[in-house]
């Protein structure tokens, strides 16, 4: 290996930046880190929520070279095409070799609705900004017809295949809230059918029942166990022999991996399968996989920086021990601000696989005080702090959980907790 080891970190999502700012902290100049991303900008997907309701899309998006610029990462544009491991190198698809000392292959997950016919045909989906603005026209046009005196019915669906669907149950209850605010909600019915067992399944009971509460308040008819077969222009048959008729379907598609990994392990979903500690790739000494890329069955933003920052402090322990002489390991306590409009959800909640595919994760049975959930409208300000937060980290190239900005985050979210949620039980 070389004095100055090459880290190169494919991705410049959640899990590549956060891996690359820990890194460059922990090591400075004693580290060269290459950032290859397929798109000029870092976009905060968890607030893409708000675009159907008028949210601005250009504040959720960062100019890579802003953040490469400051902290000395060369950036390059591209996408992967192949991971050589024995040479130790990857070629992007216009031919760029880039050679590797460590590797990150933090390039996230991807949807597939063709798993469920007719579901990319008929369905309004919410995985990219574009599709957020597509939405949002079809929202208007329920809210034009309810005004004019018109029934309506939207129908949200969460087909198998999906393992975190908390942005879909977020739209779902702001839509509700949008619609009594504009005084057209009787004229609109809200359906929200899914897969799942339970609302919310990988976060247990504590979310389910929230949710279930919030359904039962708002008037939005729930139903577990609604696994999707077919969709057609105005319906969704189900595995049951049942049938929804819609106006609108808005539905979280199947998750699947966003490259394709040839020549290394992964899962039936094309996902990294890794060492849960560290998130190394099984079977290759210096190859990492934080973030959605890996096989930890929930994806999601906070879960990702839990993973980058125990890649990047194994890789920082590798380079120098004397720098991260207790290298911390990927711990999934998932934390998460489900937004209502009217109120917000603050979850707090350690998982654990279970080796089942049908139920992949499940809370750790001794969670105890640090299963955590509350319902507030003062979350609300939770979620608007990280959404300032976290771009403001990241546009000045420092990671999510790094410093006294995070320190002081940390401990306003702890001291809310304290107040305003509670330990669940059983």
């Amino acid at each position: 290996m070389k004095a100055t080891p090459r880290v190169v970190i494919v991705g410049g999502g959640f899990a590549g930046l956060e891996t690359a700012f820990t890194l460059r902290g922990h090591l400075g100049q004693r580290v060269e880190l290459v950032l290859v991303a397929d798109r000029h900008d870092f976009l905060f997907k968890p607030n893409t929520i708000y675009i159907p309701f008028g949210g601005e899309e250009a504040k959720l998006r960062i100019p890579l070279e802003l953040p490469a610029g400051r902290r000395g990462i060369e950036l390059v544009a591209g996408s992967l095409s192949r991971v050589d491991t024995d040479d130790k190198r990857i070629e992007l698809v216009d031919g760029t070799r880039v050679d590797y000392d460590y590797l990150v292959l933090a390039t996230g997950s991807a949807m597939r609705p063709e798993e469920i016919p007719g579901l990319a045909e008929h369905a309004q989906g919410i995985w990219t900004t574009e599709q957020m603005r597509s939405l949002g026209a079809s929202l208007d046009e329920v809210l034009t017809a309810a005004r004019q005196g018109a029934q309506r019915h939207v129908l949200f669906l969460v087909p198998p295949g999906n393992k975190c669907a908390g942005p879909l149950y977020e739209i779902a209850f702001m839509l509700e809230t949008w619609l009594r605010r504009h005084h057209v909600r009787d004229r609109v019915c809200i359906t929200f059918a899914t897969f799942e067992s339970t609302y919310v399944q990988a976060f247990g009971s504590g979310l389910d029942h929230v949710v279930s509460e919030e359904f039962a308040h708002r008037g939005l008819n729930g139903y577990t166990e609604a696994v999707a077969t077919r969709v057609e222009p105005d319906r969704v048959a189900f595995a049951d022999g049942t049938v929804h008729t819609y106006d609108l379907l808005v539905s979280f598609a199947p998750y699947v991996a966003a490259a394709d990994f040839p020549n290394l392990p992964t899962d039936e979903r094309g996902f990294l399968l890794t060492d849960m500690l560290t998130r190394r790739v099984e079977g290759v000494r210096d190859v990492y996989a934080p973030g959605d890329a890996g096989d930890f069955p929930v994806k999601q933003a906070f879960l990702a920086f839990l993973q980058a920052d125990a890649v990047a402090d194994d890789i920082a322990s590798r380079v120098d021990p004397a720098a991260v002489p207790n290298p911390r390991r990927f711990d999934p306590v998932s934390m998460c601000v489900m937004e209502m409009f009217d109120k917000a959800t603050f979850a707090q909640v350690p998982l654990e696989p279970t080796g089942d595919p049908a139920h992949p994760v499940r809370v750790r049975d001794d969670a105890a005080d640090d299963y955590l959930v509350g319902v507030s409208p003062i979350w609300r300000l939770g979620k608007k702090a990280l959404g300032i937060y976290l771009p403001q980290q990241f546009r000045a190239g420092r990671p999510f959980h790094g410093g006294i900005p995070w320190q002081t985050m940390e401990l306003g979210l702890k001291g809310m907790s304290k107040t305003l949620a509670e330990s669940i039980r059983g």
